[in-house]
């Protein structure tokens, strides 16, 4: 179920994760408009968000342990957030256009989106935390959810 503590690998994850996010807000796609979203699709993403925040900083279970079986979901889990550090790299590099940030990676649709709720939900796993997976099943379906929304009104648009 969890247990209570400072989750350090958790911490990192934050980082990873809005570190790139943070340059993204000076780093917009030229042609960015603001879509209206789904209200459901938006709550959800919010509660998921803190959720996460929540159980990545405050469930010990994410720190490194001895190798075991178990072992195999945090390599998968640093594996989706290689991958997403190299979609954003990929994306800074870029002309930067609305289509570069929707674009899929290595046939993962809306990278941006899928490849960080792969890597929490992959940490949930291995910390086996039903809280984390819990809270990256409400953000995945807000999240990607949204990404998909805006993807599909930028392929009507071109």
């Amino acid at each position: 179920m969890g247990h209570f503590g400072f989750s350090y690998m958790g911490l990192i994850y934050l980082i990873l994760l809005f570190l790139p996010n943070l340059l993204w807000t000076r780093n917009k796609p030229e042609d960015y408009e603001p879509l209206s979203e789904s209200r459901v699709l938006l709550a959800l993403e919010r509660v998921g968000q803190v959720c996460v925040t929540c159980c990545a900083v405050f469930f010990s279970d994410f720190n490194l342990k001895p190798w075991s079986p178990w072992s195999i979901w945090l390599l998968a889990s640093m594996l989706c957030m290689l991958l997403y550090e190299l979609w954003w790299v990929r994306y800074f590099r870029s002309a930067k256009t609305q289509r570069d940030f929707y674009r899929s990676l290595l046939g993962v649709p809306v990278a941006g989106a899928t490849l960080p709720v792969v890597a929490f939900f992959c940490l949930g796993m291995y910390g086996r935390v039903i809280w984390m997976m819990l809270a990256v099943l409400i953000l995945g379906v807000g999240h990607i959810g949204i990404h998909l929304q805006h993807r599909r009104c930028l392929e009507k648009a071109l």
